[in-house]
């Protein structure tokens, strides 16, 4: 039997659930998850192989209209996802309004590889206006499949799966068998830091901050990790210590304890806390966060 083999890239608006999806059907937490939107800024593969197939899906950040120099670059990403996938995920589910950032949904019309719309969410909905939604997709996307599915519950995943396989190109393996991402372990350092800010702090902390690795030292008995919290403005550098330093105690050992889940292997980590008023729309920064070609 042939070989299959392809990118499937997982596009869709804020809060659909796009990561909670990859993850799961990856089988790994590669995508940080929290109920802000914004949660995914970097483009990130999980892959999946079976033994005549191979999946390297890319989960992507939200649609949304950018107000700065970063959302562009995390919708040119979006961008480049169109553009690049043998197979395409588009997530919405039963909350938002389904012709929500209407012009994707023209795009999507327009692309030439197969599209496969989830709709996700469906346990806190009813068969009814589930129904009503796969009819309405239908109407809007006909050629593409439509299935329902609730990546909390893990329900319907495999239907998805069956899908995504039986609609991949015959290609050989993209990767050796053994990978099951392109990202190394500094990344998801960074990552489970700032979805502990995310967690953490509310209104515009969040979004304000970026989270560098300045070190990433392997020990014979545990990793020696130091990073950096960039913010933009001295006001909110005292947030994000807090009181004492209460807060930032509190972000570096719930990332701490997850970086030793993670990673499988005891975690030494340090966290500073710096202002960069600059950084969301300077190329310069931004390319060293990775956000920059």
């Amino acid at each position: 039997m042939a070989h299959r083999s392809g990118f499937v890239n997982i596009i869709g608006n804020p809060n659909v659930g796009k990561s909670t999806l990859m993850n799961a059907l990856v089988g790994e937490k590669l995508s940080i998850v929290t109920a802000k939107a914004q949660t995914t800024r970097h483009r990130i593969m999980g892959i999946v192989n079976g033994e005549d197939w191979q999946i390297v899906y890319s989960d992507t950040p939200g649609i949304l209209r950018p107000g700065y120099r970063l959302q562009q670059n995390m919708m040119d990403s979006v961008d480049e996802a169109l553009g690049d996938a043998d197979v395409i995920l588009y997530v919405t589910d039963t909350v938002e309004t389904p012709d929500k950032n209407a012009e994707y949904l023209d795009k999507l019309s327009r692309v030439d590889c197969p599209v496969i719309v989830v709709i996700n969410k469906i346990d806190v909905s009813s068969q009814a206006a589930v129904t009503e939604l796969m009819e309405w997709w239908h109407g809007k996307l006909p050629a593409a499949e439509v299935i329902p599915a609730s990546a909390q519950e893990r329900f319907n995943l495999e239907s998805i799966l069956d899908a995504v396989v039986a609609r991949l190109p015959e290609c050989p393996p993209w990767f050796d068998k053994d990978t099951f991402t392109d990202r190394n372990l500094r990344f998801f350092a960074s990552e489970i830091i700032r979805e502990k800010i995310l967690l953490n702090y509310k209104e515009e902390i969040p979004y304000s901050c970026e989270v560098g690795i300045e070190s990433f030292k392997e020990g014979s008995e545990r990793y020696e990790i130091s990073a950096v919290i960039y913010v933009m403005r001295e006001s909110q550098k005292g947030i994000i210590i807090g009181r004492g330093g209460s807060a930032l105690k509190k972000v570096g050992t719930q990332a701490r304890l997850e970086m030793e889940d993670f990673f499988q292997k005891k975690v030494y980590l340090n966290i500073y806390v710096k202002t960069d008023p600059d950084w969301r729309e300077s190329k310069k920064e931004l390319r060293r966060f990775g956000y920059e070609k």
